[in-house]
């Protein structure tokens, strides 16, 4: 048997802090090594365990969600940790900010018990997790905020069925989806991602929607 993917658990709030705990440990296939209520501890703890996946609540006392995502998950970062963001609807601007920061995905903390565990899952296996239902209102909303740096024409670097694909992605749709759609199977699906990825220096899915957005490509 594969070893249990290890998760550490911040969020200020005990109860949930407390809830969320008990139902990812009650999981065979996952472990909770700690858990903290601020965002500094959380940062000290990623280091300290070396977790597989951080479940991030945004607002917490001495550092919040997004700077200790930045400081976990960011650019430049020697050994990242995967960051599943879970916020409520009113906080979304600072989800945005949280994806920027380097987060593989968000849930809401409203979200099914069977979804926050399958958000961990997913995330550990270094894909990325976005919440569907918000998607497009949570990255169309604030991504024209931020003015794209010059090379972030996606237009320039991909083919026009890559384009195609990336408008898909940033739509919330899944591979199983995009195959649907084009009429291709999921595993060219997989290829075009990759290359996507590769072409426009992205780590994940999370960084091609909101490149797409913040490019223009998906308004």
């Amino acid at each position: 048997m594969s070893a249990p993917v290890r998760v550490l658990v911040c969020d200020d709030q005990a109860l949930i802090r407390t809830g969320f705990a008990t139902i990812i440990d009650a999981q065979p296939d996952l472990e909770v090594v700690g858990e903290c209520a601020d965002g500094q501890a959380a940062v000290d703890l990623a280091v300290q365990l070396n977790p597989d996946v951080v479940v991030m609540d945004v607002r917490m006392p001495v550092l919040d969600g997004i700077q200790a995502t930045r400081l976990i998950a960011g650019a430049g970062v020697a050994r990242p940790v995967k960051v599943l963001v879970v916020t409520t609807f009113n906080l979304d601007e600072y989800v945005y900010e949280a994806l920027r920061a380097g987060a593989s995905g968000f849930l809401l903390k409203d979200a099914p018990t069977a979804q926050l565990l399958n958000g961990i899952r997913t995330v550990a296996t270094g894909s990325a997790l976005l919440a569907p239902e918000v998607t497009r209102q949570l990255v169309g909303r604030y991504a024209a905020r931020i003015r794209p740096p010059e090379s972030a024409d996606p237009e320039s670097a991909l083919t026009p069925r890559e384009l195609e694909v990336l408008r898909l992605i940033a739509n919330g749709l899944s591979n199983g989806e995009i195959a649907a759609t084009l009429v291709i199977s999921q595993e060219t699906v997989k290829t075009y991602v990759s290359r996507i990825l590769a072409k426009l220096g992205l780590r994940d899915r999370v960084q091609a929607v909101v490149h797409a957005y913040r490019s223009g490509l998906v308004t």
